[in-house]
């Protein structure tokens, strides 16, 4: 159990936390970045069966790129999905993708399926800035993911990804962070809880 003291101005603290950690994560090599991909979709892998559709992510600012995974995983059958922000302070929408699906753009200028239809993911994939030991997920700061799980019936699975030095000791977790059901990360073992 984490005892750290939470910060006086936890907006505050979140916000510098997470440019810190941004910067880290473009400072990475490319080479490095690759690396922990290979160890990400290898962990997806052994967590994500047939049959199921999964929610995953166009990636920006130096996120893990699981493009290629997602046209390979598509070629063998499964069902993918891209978020659609369609407002502020809305949960995420999800449309079908497939590799070369044409994309539209929405807010942050983020690609999605222009023709999908919308379905219900089994299984969401959310990028993460930060995570901490107990599954909770610093993002970018708009609750659009946990918005999400909060919304879903029934709520999917929920797996962050991440690079292994987006660790920290906690993200000081609020009344509206959902944890997540587990982080894959690029590094050998990974976090599941029991």
């Amino acid at each position: 159990m984490n005892t750290e003291a939470a910060p006086p101005d936890i907006t505050l603290w979140r916000k510098e936390e997470r440019a810190r950690l941004l910067a880290a994560r473009q400072a990475l090599s490319p080479e490095y970045r690759d690396r922990q991909t290979a160890a990400i979709t290898a962990g997806l892998d052994r967590l994500i069966g047939a049959g199921l559709i999964v929610g995953c992510y166009w990636p920006i600012r130096a996120e893990p790129d699981l493009r290629p995974w997602m046209r390979e995983r598509a070629a063998r059958g499964l069902r993918l999905a891209l978020p659609v922000a369609v407002a502020h302070a809305v949960p995420l929408k999800y449309r079908e993708w497939r590799p070369g699906a044409a994309m539209a753009h929405g807010l942050w200028k983020i690609p999605y399926p222009a023709d999908g239809a919308e379905v219900a993911p089994d299984v969401l994939l959310a990028p993460v800035v930060g995570f901490d030991a107990a599954n909770y997920r610093l993002g970018y700061g708009g609750g659009f993911f946990d918005r999400t799980l909060a919304a879903s019936q029934p709520r999917p699975r929920a797996i962050g990804v991440g690079y292994t030095c987006a660790a920290i000791p906690t993200i000081h977790p609020q009344p509206h962070d959902i944890p997540l059901d587990c982080i894959v990360t690029g590094a050998v073992s990974w976090q599941v809880p029991p």
